[in-house]
């Protein structure tokens, strides 16, 4: 549990792309919340430019993609793109879904903290998480 004067970590769950399937991400959005993060699904569908203009409006500390359809080579680097531009490095990219292992080095290159593929437990990315969370004071 948190003390009153530590600020919860506050996490954008986003699913990019056409992919319609995002039980796994609302599976991970409440794993985290029940964790003690604050939350926020942005829900399916969701650009580049809505996603980090919402890490941006909610002032996330971290924003976790999922990303099913293979869109990652394409959806990733726009979105690394868009963070850089709005000076807003100091958040957390983590990514999960279908990433196959050819591309994990291609992701973490350009700045994806940690990729969670099928099979990753739900507390190794909560700890992943909360000891890569780079917190605003």
């Amino acid at each position: 549990m948190e003390s009153r004067n530590e600020k919860r970590i506050r996490v954008i769950v986003a699913k990019p792309g056409l992919d319609g399937h995002d039980r796994g991400a609302k599976v991970i959005a409440r794993a985290l919340r029940d964790a003690g993060m604050e939350v926020i699904y942005t829900g399916l569908r969701q650009t580049p430019e809505q996603i980090a203009n919402a890490a941006l409006q909610e002032d996330a500390d971290v924003i976790g993609l999922s990303i099913l359809s293979g869109a990652h080579t394409t959806i990733v680097p726009k979105l690394m793109s868009l963070l850089k531009e709005q000076h807003m490095e100091d958040i957390l990219v983590v990514l999960g879904g279908i990433v196959p292992d050819a591309d994990v080095p291609q992701m973490k290159a350009l700045g994806v903290a940690g990729v969670f593929q099928p099979g990753s437990s739900l507390e190794s990315i909560v700890e992943f998480i909360r000891t890569h969370v780079r917190q605003k004071v």
